[in-house]
């Protein structure tokens, strides 16, 4: 062998040692890359926002979720089914197809939306006690992509689920009432109690870290999630009270109210005590079958001298009154001797006890519905001997009761009218309204329409809601 070919063969012995070392080297790169990339797309991944609803990762609730400046916005149609809600258009009242307000109805209760305003009603359906309660948004009902949205804090309380955000880690845990109340059913026995209150109304006291509790001899309390007692278990009866986060306390057929932190707010000396309005914290007090109002604090703001506090408002329904103690949001009907009267938030008598009855019901005219208050003027419709009047908020009398018929109608779903019969002519009663101008509505002396604002019959000038 010359030296060229001793020179050949080092050569290949040196290539043929050199390439499984590149291979290895390639192998290792590759390696290294394709868990670059798998720890890059974790990582990405990792940022993206996720919904956790009840611990379970929910893909599709992501992207219904908007991030605005003032606040985290959810669509109320879409997200309603994924709580165990259907949802409607219109009013749970109306039935109606109006695009501007919703509907959420669940096993237990309903709500209700209406664009631009913060206040949403909600209506228990398994509860004894009749009427719709309310509670705020922090933002007002917004409109998007034909769409009607709420804000976070108000789908929490719409939908009975507790809502948070991390924002460090982008992630959003929701959990339902149903889910909560399951978690903690083997601690209430851990903590040695019987069981917990399965009201619907009182469950939703796990919202306030609360549970109300049942000891082995029956007495009824109220711990936290910790365990600490914070009402000892030894009434008959605790409710809670969801618009204020307190407790009614029951004993030996007598009534009052415990603070969530286990203050005695009002003794216990009531038949029975029922919420008026969250915002004044007022409540109707009765007491031997004669019934009166007092504050939070126990405090008498209309004595116990009373047949009844509030009234009847279902057949009404068309007239989108929510609650039977208050109407047009600041007088209280009560009766008296047989006569109506009204009061204040504070008590005060603003019109005294004169009229039969409060609203009219139709009884011939073939397209008049009932009608209690003309919402646009806060009017309510009073009634003495058969003939009927308006007074306004301030209880001034707007129309004296001398009106044969005041009613309402409803055409093509929105537009309402609010009509007057008064001798043998029939009025449009806000055409009437506007013609006599703002000044004269606080005129208790107003008279009567005159012929020059006669309807016609045939041409009736038509007002939307």
């Amino acid at each position: 062998m010359n030296i060229i070919e001793e020179s050949f063969v080092t050569k290949q012995k040196k290539k043929s040692k050199l390439l499984p070392t590149i291979i290895l080297i390639v192998i290792i790169l590759l390696v290294v890359g394709i868990i670059g990339i798998a720890i890059t797309l974790a990582y990405i991944d990792d940022a993206q926002l996720k919904v956790y609803v009840d611990g379970r990762e929910n893909s599709k609730l992501k992207e219904m979720f908007v991030f605005k400046s003032d606040a985290t916005y959810v669509p109320i149609r879409d997200i309603a089914p994924y709580f165990g809600y259907q949802s409607y258009s219109g009013d749970y009242a109306e039935r109606s197809e109006a695009k501007n307000k919703c509907f959420i109805e669940g096993e237990n209760d309903i709500a209700n939306f209406v664009l631009a305003s913060n206040k949403v009603y909600k209506l228990e359906k398994t509860s004894s006690q009749s009427g719709y309660k309310y509670f705020y948004c922090k933002q007002p009902i917004a409109s998007m992509d034909g769409k009607l949205y709420i804000s976070t804090d108000g789908m929490e309380q719409a939908f009975n689920v507790s809502y948070n955000y991390n924002q460090e880690t982008n992630r959003i845990n929701i959990y339902t009432l149903d889910y909560l109340l399951a978690s903690y059913e083997n601690y209430v026995l851990d903590e040695g109690y019987a069981s917990s209150s399965t009201e619907f109304n009182d469950t939703k006291a796990i919202f306030n870290s609360r549970l109300i509790v049942q000891s082995a001899d029956k007495g009824m309390g109220v711990i936290d999630l910790d365990g600490n007692t914070i009402i000892e278990p030894k009434y008959d009866k605790i409710t809670y009270i969801p618009e204020t986060g307190d407790f009614y306390a029951t004993n030996n057929g007598k009534v009052g109210i415990i603070s969530k932190n286990g203050d005695m707010r009002v003794q216990i000396l009531y038949d029975s005590l029922e919420l008026i309005d969250m915002d004044a914290g007022i409540y109707v007090a009765e007491k031997e079958g004669k019934f009166g109002i007092i504050d939070v604090r126990g405090k008498t703001k209309l004595f116990m001298e009373n047949d009844e506090i509030g009234m009847d408002v279902s057949p009404f329904e068309k007239n989108d009154v929510r609650s039977r103690y208050l109407l047009v949001d600041n007088l209280i009907p009560v009766r008296k001797d047989n006569l109506w009267g009204l009061f204040n938030k504070n008590g005060q008598k603003i019109v005294d006890f004169k009229y039969d009855k409060l609203g009219y019901v139709a009884t011939s005219n073939k397209d008049a519905l009932n009608l209690l208050i003309i919402p646009n003027y806060n009017l309510i419709v009073t009634c003495k001997g058969n003939k009927y009047g308006l007074i306004n908020s301030s209880g001034e009398e707007i129309f004296p009761t001398q009106a044969d018929d005041i009613y309402l109608t409803i055409e093509e779903e929105t537009n309402r009218h609010y009509y007057l019969n008064y001798n043998n002519n029939r009025y449009d009663a806000e055409d009437w309204l506007d013609s006599i101008g703002v000044e004269a509505t606080t005129n208790p002396s107003i008279q009567a329409p005159t012929n020059s604002t006669v309807i016609d019959n045939t041409i009736a000038n038509e007002t939307t809601e």
